[in-house]
């Protein structure tokens, strides 16, 4: 693992990728921590972080592209797949490189409240409880990224697939709003979601069966829900939605408020993304 993540590391930083992208964070963290820090004389960092949030949209998927997408393109995942390291090792390695990419990028944003007290009075507590969320929340988009380049072999069509599924998690709460809350539009709107995710699970598994067996479970479920108790259909669809919204569980950081619920959720999406791009090359291993 620890010879995976170092080619990894020095990939990103011989081909400038690494040195982009922590310049173009930096950047935008800058220009906000400029605008509402220092113009402003707002002693709040967390409302910079707020405001760069959406960084995250644009720079993660190029960072993120070619972890997988490259390899597959170039064949050389073929000698990652017959190679004596495990699957995991060499995903973890993977994903351990880019998160020290992004680590270090704000190790250097860091700094940034420890300037604002030369202004004046900072509640560093606060500052600093917002950067750790700002840092999981990257985190799990660099997990979500990393599986979506496993999906394809190609570095662009990886960047615009992750552009589009960050985009939705980042502006999932405000579309929540917009869609109807009656339980019989939630059934139609869970079915899709059913059938979304069987796509994924046949792409993954390439089981029919198993990929038929679930969507029938679950849709007979939803129905039986619908019949028998169609109360709990009413509003759940913007519930379910709100709790995949990245950044409403970013908020209560940048509040103060250590949320081990928002910890948890963070984390739990990590792991899981990274356990389906382990599953998704171990399937191809072994056809």
């Amino acid at each position: 693992m620890i010879a995976v993540l170092k080619k990894e590391l020095n990939s990103y930083f011989k081909s400038m990728t690494g040195y982009i992208f922590m310049a173009f964070f930096l950047v935008i963290i800058g220009i906000y921590f400029i605008v509402y820090n220092l113009s402003y004389g707002t002693s709040n960092f967390e409302y910079t972080l707020q405001s760069s949030s959406f960084a995250f949209i644009i720079l993660i998927p190029i960072l993120t592209m070619r972890i997988l997408a490259e390899e597959k393109k170039q064949k050389t995942d073929q000698l990652l797949l017959t190679s004596p390291l495990s699957i995991e090792k060499i995903i973890l390695g993977k994903y351990l490189a880019v998160l020290m990419v992004f680590l270090g990028t704000m190790a250097i944003a860091s700094f940034y409240p420890l300037i604002l007290t030369g202004f004046g009075e900072v509640d560093l507590k606060l500052a600093y409880n917002g950067i750790l969320g700002f840092v999981l929340m990257g985190a799990t988009y660099l997990a979500i990224g990393l599986f979506i380049s496993a999906l394809t072999e190609s570095q662009m069509v990886a960047a615009v697939i992750g552009f589009i599924v960050m985009l939705i998690t980042y502006l999932i709460s405000g579309l929540s709003t917009l869609l109807p809350a009656d339980h019989k539009s939630a059934v139609i709107i869970f079915t899709l979601f059913i059938l979304i995710i069987c796509w994924i699970a046949y792409h993954m598994m390439h089981n029919l069966t198993v990929t038929i067996s679930v969507g029938l479970i679950s849709e007979v479920i939803l129905i039986f829900i619908y019949f028998k108790k169609s109360f709990l259909l009413d509003g759940a669809v913007s519930k379910l939605l709100n709790s995949f919204s990245m950044v409403n569980h970013f908020d209560r950081f940048t509040m103060g408020i250590l949320d081990l619920s928002a910890v948890v959720y963070y984390v739990s999406v990590t792991f899981l993304f990274v356990f389906l791009t382990i599953q998704s090359l171990k399937k191809r291993r072994w056809s």
